[in-house]
This record gives C-alpha cells, sequence and structure tokens, in this order.
C-alpha cells in the first residue's frame, strides 16, 4: 500500500541543512566580527561550565544542533549529555553540560537556546496530540507550514514528539489540491478536469514518466471538501484522499463511503484541527490528521544555561576532565 513518505531522522542530510541554517545565525549575530559584550569583559583563557536546564515540562529535540552551533563557532567545548531528544524533561532537568571556553559559552547561549526552544516546543505540542489520539486508529501528520529553510529540523521534532512526517516537499509525491483543479475551470469545458480525472492523469503520468525522481510508485494524493468529489476519487483509486475542512458528520460518512467502496484507500483529515477537537475528528475513523499549527505556530520551550563555574583555571583546580 502506498501510504508511507519518506520520516525524518537525525542523519547526515539534516545535519548539513542545519550547518546551513547555523551559519545563517551566526553572521546574524557577529557579522563577521565579535560579540563585543564578551570581548570587552571576559579574559580569552576563561574556561568554565554551564548546565542546559529545562524551565518547562516538555519533550526535548535539538540538542544535536545545539552541539553544531559550537562546532560552527569552532569551540573546543565538550558536551556532557543527559537527556536524549525525544525524551520527557521537567522544570530543573539538566539536559547537559558544556564545558569550555567562556567566551564561546557566552557568545553561542541564544544561539543554541533558539534552535533547542523552538524544536522542543515543536515536539512538546506534537506529543500532545498523539496523546489526544491514542487509542483510535488515527496518526498525526506535519505539513509544509514550516519555517523556510528550517523544514528537516522542524519536522525531526515532529518526530521526537511522535507524530509523523507528511511529504517532505513538492518533489516527493503527486498532492492535487482545489487550485490545481481551479486552473483547469477555465471557460473550455474540454479543460475541466474532475478530481477523480486529475487523479487518473496523475497517475499515468508517475507511471510512464521518464522524468529524473519521477517512479511508478510515487503516491497520489488529492483533496476534496465535498462528498460527491469524494466518490468521483474512489473509483480513481488514489493513494490517500485528504478530506478539507469537513465536519464530523461528513468526516463519518467519508469513512463510511470509502470502507464500502474503496478500503485499501486511506483518508486525512485536514482544516482547523486543534487539541479541543483531534480526538472526535479521530474518532470518526478517518487514519491520519494533519496538523498545520505543530510547525506554524508551536510555543518555545523554556531551556536556560545556569553557570555551574567560571574561571580561567577552573578545570585545572578541580582536576575534570570532561568527556564529549
Amino acid at each position: 500500500m502506498r501510504d508511507r513518505f519518506g520520516q525524518i531522522e537525525w542523519d547526515r542530510e539534516l545535519q548539513e541543512d542545519c550547518r546551513q541554517v547555523i551559519r545563517l545565525a551566526v553572521r546574524e549575530d557577529l557579522q563577521r566580527g565579535y560579540d563585543w559584550t564578551t570581548v570587552s569583559l571576559v579574559p580569552p583563557d576563561a574556561q568554565g561550565m554551564v548546565a542546559v536546564v529545562a524551565r518547562q515540562s516538555g519533550v526535548l529535540s535539538g540538542l544535536p544542533a545545539a552541539r553544531l552551533v559550537l562546532q560552527e563557532m569552532d569551540s573546543p567545548a565538550q558536551w556532557t549529555v543527559h537527556v536524549d531528544d525525544g525524551a520527557p524533561v521537567q522544570p530543573g532537568t539538566v539536559v547537559a553540560e558544556i564545558y569550555g571556553p567562556v567566551r564561546d559559552l557566552l557568545t553561542g547561549e541564544r544561539l543554541m537556546l533558539n534552535f533547542l526552544g523552538r524544536l522542543s516546543g515543536i515536539a512538546t505540542l506534537t506529543q500532545q496530540y498523539v496523546q489526544a489520539v491514542q487509542g483510535t486508529h488515527a496518526e498525526i501528520f506535519d505539513t509544509r507550514k514550516t519555517t523556510p529553510g528550517w523544514r528537516r529540523l522542524e519536522r525531526y521534532a515532529v518526530r521526537c514528539g511522535g507524530g509523523r512526517n507528511h511529504r517532505m516537499g513538492l518533489f516527493e509525491a503527486v498532492l492535487i489540491k482545489d487550485n490545481h483543479l481551479a486552473f483547469h475551470s477555465g471557460d473550455v469545458d474540454d479543460e475541466r478536469l474532475t478530481p477523480g480525472e486529475a487523479v487518473l492523469a496523475a497517475r499515468r503520468f508517475v507511471e510512464n514518466s521518464t522524468e529524473h525522481g519521477t517512479h511508478p510508485d510515487m503516491i497520489v494524493q488529492v483533496e476534496v471538501d465535498e462528498l460527491d468529489q469524494l466518490d468521483d476519487v474512489l473509483s480513481a483509486a488514489p493513494d490517500i484522499v485528504l478530506l478539507d475542512n469537513m465536519d464530523l458528520a461528513q468526516l463519518r460518512e467519508a469513512v463510511g463511503r470509502r470502507d464500502a467502496v474503496a478500503p485499501e484507500v486511506q483518508l486525512e483529515a485536514s482544516g482547523n484541527v486543534g487539541l479541543p477537537t483531534i480526538r472526535n475528528i479521530a474518532k470518526t475513523g478517518v487514519e491520519r490528521i494533519s496538523v498545520g499549527r505543530l510547525t506554524h505556530s508551536p510555543d518555545n520551550l523554556d531551556i536556560a544555561l545556569d553557570w555551574l563555574y567560571g574561571s580561567a583555571v577552573a578545570k585545572t583546580q578541580r582536576g575534570d576532565t570532561r568527556p564529549v
């Protein structure tokens, strides 16, 4: 059954995307200069240790990104990690400790916390949605409503929270939406495509195309907002039908019609999905629920750096050798 998109994990491709975002973030903060506040107050040989501490309950995400911040700054700072991405944290949880040059720790502080706070906020919100549908057949999916340049990072955070990734981009699947059909709804009758006809046309294309990146098993999904449209597309056998902005009664009816005609087709509810409504949506019998707010409007999780000690000779005096 063609109903699964590729899922994001922390791998070399994601790490390279993250490095590019970090390089831009460093340039925004330093503009090829220096953190003059830190340089004016902290000796160049000062060493210290900070704890990365959660101030709120939530789900951790973004620790590899935070570590890359100091790497991209060519810092020799060493990390001791206590909590892995995807794990729950409580107020006061020490996520990690960082030992290194005080100038590096101060200069990189906000950038590290921006990554940790943003991604942990996404993971935390995702887990709330996932928990809300437990006991049903529905899974929670993200959308392309992501911060430009951050998509892989934000979708990695969704995975940390227990959610699933929708198509990574336009290249990964066919998703026929209302505006694709509206383009064909001109004054000439033979230019008009029904949603079902559009599915058949897309299926013929992916099965016969020799274009780079296409393949016969590419997922074909179509959006409908009326039950009559659903009847039309089910006969064309799409892999997934996106039910846009349907109320609960319509969703239940859609599931019934699908079960009677094409039980192999997956149904995805989308539009106006929130925590107060998602369980009732899941109970209609749809297999998938896509939630744009996972990535476009989460609250950052409050994570901070607390000094454990700091001086130019602190490490020698303590006799510490902290592992990376």
